[in-house]
């Protein structure tokens, strides 16, 4: 079996800019600091990060002890700001998703930079959160290279199964997706459907590089390959 782990923003879904807008406005709540993150490069970050960033740019003391109190801030703004007339599901995912889901070769997982509830409150208001029912996520660790064995503990421990790393495949949009794979061999799987181009990525120690998940046949035949090849 592999353990097959998806990032969200950029790799499943377009949010439409609603989980830029929810910090944006968190930091401008708390601290009357408008567009606080111009200037940050979200992609790929942890949302703890970003928003320790952020406090570290604006020359806010007390670093990470304000964190808690913007991330239920953010929450409460990304809730009333998802509308998915903005957004949309990326190119051939529901179709990946509904041919990994009923095979038995594989569980699916998450690892995102996206905190728990933020994360299933995208993938909710896109139907997607039914497909995924444990991972790692930002709120377990604010380092997003410390998160792939976080995924393969709660693995363990919660569905009882044992997978190694060497098991796992890593899907995401940005070359840290890549990055948080690397130091385990696991395998990973970088599709240009966020902010870096194919060329980019195919820079990057990808195993494979995807323009976009449309070819689920082509997916599933890099998912299915001996682990000797893996």
């Amino acid at each position: 079996m592999k353990y097959i782990l998806f990032d969200i923003d950029g790799t499943l879904i377009d949010s439409g800019g609603a989980g830029v807008l929810a910090l944006g406005l968190a930091f401008e709540e708390i601290f009357s600091v408008p567009d606080a993150f111009r200037t940050i490069n979200m992609a790929g970050k942890t949302d703890p990060q970003i928003l320790s960033e952020g406090l570290a740019l604006h020359g806010i003391r007390g670093g990470n002890g304000f964190v808690p109190e913007l991330l239920e801030s953010y929450l409460k703004h990304l809730s009333n700001n998802m509308d998915i007339s903005r957004g949309h599901v990326k190119a051939g995912v529901r179709e990946a998703l509904d041919v990994l889901k009923g095979n038995d070769s594989f569980t699916l997982g998450l690892l995102t930079g996206n905190i728990e509830k933020g994360a299933m409150m995208k993938l909710e208001a896109f139907g997607l959160a039914g497909y995924f029912d444990i991972g790692a996520f930002g709120d377990d660790d604010a380092d997003r290279n410390r998160l792939l064995p976080i995924a393969v503990e709660k693995l363990r421990e919660i569905k009882f199964l044992d997978i190694t790393y060497r098991h796992c495949v890593v899907i995401g949009d940005t070359p840290r997706d890549v990055e948080c794979s690397k130091p385990y061999g696991a395998y990973s799987v970088a599709v240009a459907t966020g902010p870096y181009v194919y060329e980019d990525l195919l820079e990057t120690d990808a195993d494979v590089v995807f323009e976009d998940l449309s070819n689920t046949a082509e997916l599933l035949s890099v998912l299915k390959r001996p682990l000797t090849t893996l």
